[in-house]
């Protein structure tokens, strides 16, 4: 436990093999105002991990600043050892990282298959067209349908398809289950924990925290920009007090 109350569980995986992400005291700015203060955390391959926190705490900034989609950050964020807190973003996917953003970004005027097709490959292994309609059926129903006649469900489904086409790896999703209808919520978990079991890594933020727990590996617990908790989903139950007061739910 630091001086401020917060806990360090990071410094005590400092070494574990099977380390993907290492993320150490990394700030971040938008514009003259400071968000990220000193960010620690990790993730390791074959992991589901999930960033919990009130709104405003810094998680989705937290996702930006990894994929560099901010005018300023420092600090450290290694990718397999790689340091990537210098490089753009779009050196950055081409490491393996897909980023799914909250807005999902689907383009209106292409159909289900033409948005699909659109990003670049960036690895060999990507998913499928068919891949893709086995996870998610509903695309394959709507693969004529232009973004603009989606559902919000459907739109994230698209979202997420249109990143493991790429040959991503590694996946940032930033509030997957926000607004969806609880058919659709339970329809995503199953593709998550597919993807698990298929060796994708995925961080995600999500403010679902009965979702987030039936997915996740390990979650970090975020408050004003810093880092004050990680707690293995194992241990959720004996932690349920300390979440409600973290989360106020």
């Amino acid at each position: 436990m630091s001086e401020n109350g917060a806990t360090e569980p990071v410094s005590r995986m400092n070494g574990d093999s099977g380390t993907l992400l290492e993320v150490r005291g990394l700030h971040a700015f938008y514009g003259e105002s400071h968000v990220l203060h000193g960010v620690d955390l990790d993730v390791r391959e074959g992991e589901v991990v999930t960033l919990l926190g009130r709104n405003g705490a810094g998680k989705t900034t937290t996702l930006r600043a990894i994929m560099g989609i901010l005018g300023q950050r420092k600090g450290s964020v290694l990718l397999e050892g790689r340091e990537l807190i210098d490089l753009p973003s779009n050196r950055i996917a081409r490491l393996g990282i897909g980023y799914v953003p909250e807005e999902r970004g689907i383009f209106a005027s292409l159909n289900v298959t033409e948005n699909l097709l659109l990003p670049p490959e960036i690895a060999s292994g990507g998913l499928s067209i068919e891949r893709i309609h086995a996870l998610f059926p509903n695309l394959k129903e709507r693969a004529r349908s232009q973004g603009t006649r989606l559902s919000g469900g459907e739109q994230q489904m698209l979202a997420i398809a249109r990143i493991l086409r790429t040959g991503a790896r590694f996946l940032l999703l930033d509030e997957p289950t926000e607004g969806l209808a609880p058919v659709i919520i339970e329809q995503i978990g199953r593709v998550v924990r597919d993807l698990k079991e298929e060796g994708f890594t995925i961080l995600l933020v999500e403010q679902n925290f009965r979702f987030a727990s039936t997915i996740a590996d390990r979650h970090y617990v975020m408050e004003d920009g810093h880092m004050v908790d990680m707690i293995p989903n194992a241990d959720l139950d004996a932690n349920m007090s300390k979440l409600h007061d973290y989360l106020g739910v």
